[in-house]
């Protein structure tokens, strides 16, 4: 394991998992519920940013999630997720969730998500993370994608604080 002070790759903290969608999951169209796939969006996301901290994390803000095309019962999900960018505690995760057809092997790209989360000390409070080495060109677009991203979320909600003070 690395030294909490050394940088990681974003390969080294990527995650993949996958899933098939069952009954249980699904709505009387027999596509999967916005929330399941919502759950498994989180759960990937957050064993990434915990990779790459080696510490516990929280969900900050889910940041533009998008469903482009519907799952439905039988198919193979595949959700991958890998950092995008890292601040002094805050780390963005991008998700690409793909289902499949395992009968017919087409393959759609069904939901993109952004989530930001914050890595915590032993008393709960956002400590410090290692930085990320963005590599190849499409890490390094990421990372400056992912940074723009995060500046925008801080001034939404510097302006959703200034809006909640005078309620």
């Amino acid at each position: 394991m690395k030294k909490q002070n050394e940088s990681k790759t974003v390969s080294e903290s990527a995650v993949e998992m996958r899933y098939l969608v069952m009954p249980n999951h699904t709505n009387p169209q027999n596509t999967i519920f916005g929330g399941v796939v919502m759950s498994w969006i989180d759960m990937a996301a957050a064993m990434v940013a915990e990779r790459h901290s080696n510490r516990p994390v929280v969900t900050v803000h889910v940041d533009d999630i998008s469903f482009k095309a519907p799952i439905r019962i039988g198919d193979h999900v595949l959700i991958t997720a890998s950092l995008n960018y890292v601040g002094k505690s805050s780390m963005l995760v991008g998700v690409k969730v793909v289902a499949e057809n395992p009968f017919t092997g087409i393959s759609r790209h069904t939901t993109t998500a952004y989530l930001a989360f914050v890595a915590l000390d032993d008393i709960g409070r956002p400590i410090q993370v290692r930085q990320l080495v963005a590599e190849s060109q499409e890490e390094k677009r990421r990372y400056a994608e992912g940074k723009a991203r995060i500046e925008e979320m801080k001034i939404k909600n510097a302006k959703k604080i200034i809006v909640d003070e005078r309620i």
